[in-house]
């Protein structure tokens, strides 16, 4: 029984010859989300600002404009409400304020006295400022840290030119996320997090795929021009990396449809991830090298490209 082929396995695209497309591509992502960050920042969730947070269902339609003055006779501030999901069900978010600071657990209790005994408490979160700003600084930390060890361990796993196109590609894999929780104004919280650092795993593994065919074939074909041989190393493993990719994207999509709002934006980044994460193994991190110092071939310098083809 013949097996399916969705990738041919002798493709011979010109990735090299395409790069400069990919990178103008990549440059327009980058430029969007940048501006997205400079006008309109991150949503940022309790995790990272702070306040009380309480999501609760009803049997009944429930009415917001009522809810609202009910809960704005309290004095907490401003008191952000929305439907959750369907029209019975709420979230209510507290924003930090002077009036709360210190009194979350007490606002969270009178919150739900207005609600009263017609809804049922599916969610609370009561973050107060202090917590949340450590929050926020280390979850950023560990986002810069994981791209730098990522970095590092593949500059020890093959030589530092492929260090810096590693980094470089998943730097910019992290970025595209992040503007993408901007552009959508998506909650930004500590699950945001872990999907940036899955995220980074994840682009890593695949880039590394394609730098260990090409030290595998800088051994076999010592004359080929660096350019020919991102090309056959590219190819060759496309159809791994794009097998991988639609699998992995298989199992996310459950989680996009049927997960519910609360993982909706960390499933997203996922996904997203996954695609920007391909694209740039196959299309940015191996062509970063031609524009850095010569990698070795065994004691010989392979020839620099001049307009590759494969």
């Amino acid at each position: 029984m013949a097996r399916l082929t969705i990738i041919p396995d002798d493709t011979k695209i010109d990735f090299v010859g395409r790069r400069l497309w990919a990178f103008a591509i990549d440059g327009l992502l980058v430029v969007a989300t940048v501006i997205s960050l400079w006008t309109q920042g991150l949503n940022l969730g309790i995790d990272f600002t702070g306040g009380v947070v309480i999501e609760a269902a009803s049997e009944k339609t429930i009415d917001l404009t009522s809810l609202r003055s009910k809960l704005g006779t309290l004095g907490f501030g401003e008191v952000a409400l929305q439907n959750f999901g369907s029209d019975k069900s709420v979230l209510i978010r507290v924003q930090p304020s002077e009036q709360i600071t210190g009194q979350e657990q007490v606002v969270a209790g009178k919150i739900k006295q207005v609600l009263g005994p017609d809804f049922r408490i599916m969610r609370q979160e009561v973050v107060g400022p202090k917590v949340s700003g450590e929050l926020f600084r280390t979850g950023v930390i560990a986002t810069v840290l994981a791209i730098l060890m990522i970095a590092v361990y593949v500059w020890f796993r093959f030589e530092w030119q492929f260090g810096v196109a590693g980094m470089l590609a998943t730097a910019h894999d992290v970025l595209v996320a992040v503007g993408m929780y901007s552009v959508f104004q998506f909650d930004f919280n500590l699950t945001s997090i872990a999907a940036l650092l899955l995220l980074a795993g994840y682009s890593i593994n695949d880039t590394v795929v394609v730098f260990d065919r090409i030290r595998e074939n800088r051994r076999k074909f010592r004359q080929m021009s660096l350019g020919e041989l991102i090309n056959l190393s590219t190819n060759q493993t496309l159809s791994r990396t794009f097998l991988t990719s639609f699998t992995t994207a298989l199992s996310v999509l459950p989680l996009i449809f049927f997960g519910g709002e609360a993982l909706f934006g960390f499933a997203a980044t996922i996904l997203w991830g996954i695609v920007i994460g391909t694209y740039s193994s196959v299309f940015v991190a191996s062509c970063v090298l031609l524009y850095l110092p010569t990698i070795k071939m065994g004691g010989q310098a392979p020839k620099q490209v001049q307009g590759a083809q494969v």
